[in-house]
């Protein structure tokens, strides 16, 4: 029973979280709300929500500001992890589209194993070469549909993409020890507020005149979605690798970019080629594939 409840959680996270690419496309290609903004307001309330909630359930929340080596550790994780992850995931989606987006952040593997091959100075398991070269075949369709002539995103699309790979490797590995000694929803739920704060504070958005954009019940509703829909997938994410295990995690969230593949494709009128979607295929099966490899090494 509870393995099938973190199933059932896993399969629901990603599906939250793949619907938030679409939203994100659709506030930024139909409305002049910029991505600072956005995010800054996203993460700032879904922070407080759930620090609000994790306080309700008796969690000393504050504690982590004790110590001076926790606290630095903390802000690093909140501007390059979440902060890094956040914008380039969006500015991605400015660039390109959610459905680029969403599959771009599947490079974290790969740059988590050249990291730790370069750590310990030892070449990767062959399991694992296979799995980055499956994987790159398989962004190689995405991006130009089986076509050396042309890619079919621009070039800035492709950098922030790739930095969105870099910034969910560090997301990944760095806060691990944060996460062992105060729990995963207490660091994330700081990570959201201090990266909102940080990126008000660099975005000046108390100056902007998107605050006028809230008046509009739909974007009200969009905003609404995206706290909840991002605050929901972290929660059941984090909370289903208590009953399965992190490879039935990796596997199973590839309903992410499926899910955001149908809601692009349905909503947004967003259209594949057939190399692409064979690209999309790859990918998912390499990087579950890379998964599976990397926890038998």
């Amino acid at each position: 029973m509870d393995r099938i409840k973190g199933i059932l959680m896993i399969i629901i996270g990603s599906i939250s979280w793949g619907a938030t690419g679409p939203i994100m496309e659709w506030l930024l290609s139909t409305t002049e709300i910029t991505p600072s903004f956005m995010l800054a307001v996203r993460l700032i309330i879904a922070g407080t929500l759930l620090l609000a909630f994790l306080h309700v359930k008796g969690t000393n929340v504050f504690a982590i500001w004790r110590q001076a080596t926790w606290r630095n550790q903390l802000f690093i994780f909140s501007m390059v992890g979440m902060l890094g992850l956040q914008f380039t995931f969006v500015k991605t989606i400015e660039e390109s589209n959610a459905i680029v987006a969403t599959l771009l952040q599947f490079l974290a593997p790969i740059f988590i194993i050249l990291y730790v091959s370069i750590t310990h100075k030892k070449w990767p398991p062959k399991a694992q070469v296979i799995g980055i070269i499956g994987t790159l075949c398989g962004l190689f369709l995405l991006l130009t549909n089986g076509s050396l002539s042309s890619l079919m995103v621009s070039e800035t699309a492709l950098i922030w993409g790739v930095a969105v790979g870099l910034t969910y490797a560090f997301y990944t590995l760095y806060p691990a020890r944060l996460m062992k000694e105060w729990g995963v929803l207490v660091v994330v739920a700081w990570g959201f507020v201090l990266s909102g704060m940080e990126l008000s504070i660099i975005g000046r958005i108390w100056a902007t005149d998107e605050w006028g954009l809230l008046a509009n019940s739909t974007v009200m509703w969009m905003i609404a979605g995206l706290v909840i829909f991002g605050t929901v997938a972290f929660v059941l994410f984090l909370s289903s690798m208590k009953y399965i295990t992190a490879v039935e995690t990796s596997v199973l969230s590839s309903f992410e970019p499926v899910t955001a593949t149908i809601i692009s494709v349905l909503w947004l009128g967003s259209v594949m080629q057939m190399w692409q979607v064979v690209g999309i295929m790859l990918m998912l099966v390499f990087v579950a594939y890379l998964s599976i490899a990397g926890k038998k090494e």
